[in-house]
């Protein structure tokens, strides 16, 4: 967690001398914030009974943007892009491979060190462009919003138990580990997305429209139909 925080800083400092070009000769042809790094804490909607999160459930995102101007003074965009993201949900939703099927449970909290789901995406974004910047402005109010396509390249569960110990406090048994790629998670993703802020500093948002899972997929008899939202912030660069 503090290398994730330490790499948030220096990122946000990289962007913030990429804006401070104000000796850059004035450009009436200007486009915005092809690329973009974004850090998410991603949370998991409509959770059947008895899971809930663990841990910091985090994301890292980054792409670039096609910028497309759609008027003279260049405050309105549409924005095309192709971006990476991995995505990590830590929850006590307990998923082990049953011969050539996976089967999930849960498991008590104190029953396990980590336990969380990994997803690696290739992601389209899909964003209609405003703000108030000039050829000479490089500070300016934003705010995108549109859609994002996901196309899932890789999922994998991780489970890790805690050591269990003897009463004199000798280890009695090693950490249980468990880690397999995982072939349900639903392979295209997609759900609306916003992103607002002013120069540097810009909070986001992603809200999936379809579930984490393929459909079928059950624990204890209940369907698993957990939706993604992601809530984090996004660095834009020249």
């Amino acid at each position: 967690m503090k290398e994730i925080w330490v790499g948030m800083l220096v990122l946000w400092g990289f962007c913030a001398a990429a804006q401070e070009t104000d000796s850059i000769p004035v450009d009436d042809r200007y486009l915005e914030d092809q690329f973009y790094m974004g850090i998410t804490y991603n949370f998991l909607l409509d959770q059947p009974e008895d899971v809930s999160q663990r841990n910091l459930s985090y994301g890292l995102q980054m792409g670039f943007v096609k910028d497309i101007p759609l008027n003279g003074g260049r405050t309105r965009a549409l924005g095309i892009g192709l971006g990476y993201g991995v995505y990590s949900y830590y929850s006590n939703l307990f998923a082990q491979e049953v011969g050539n099927d996976i089967g999930y449970s849960i498991v008590e909290s104190g029953d396990f060190k980590r336990n969380k789901l990994e997803t690696h995406m290739l992601e389209l974004p899909i964003e209609f462009r405003w703000r108030n910047s000039t050829a000479a402005d490089y500070k300016f109010w934003r705010v995108y919003a549109g859609v994002k396509l996901g196309y899932l390249i890789g999922a994998r569960s991780k489970f890790l138990a805690d050591r269990e110990l003897n009463s004199d406090g000798s280890t009695a048994q090693e950490a249980r580990r468990i880690t397999f790629f995982n072939t349900d998670v639903s392979r295209f993703q997609y759900g609306l997305t916003i992103s607002l802020g002013y120069n540097t500093f810009n909070v986001q948002a992603y809200y999936a429209l379809n579930n984490l899972f393929e459909d079928g997929v059950q624990v204890n008899g209940q369907d698993i139909t957990m939706k993604p939202l992601r809530l984090g912030f996004i660095f834009y660069i020249l």
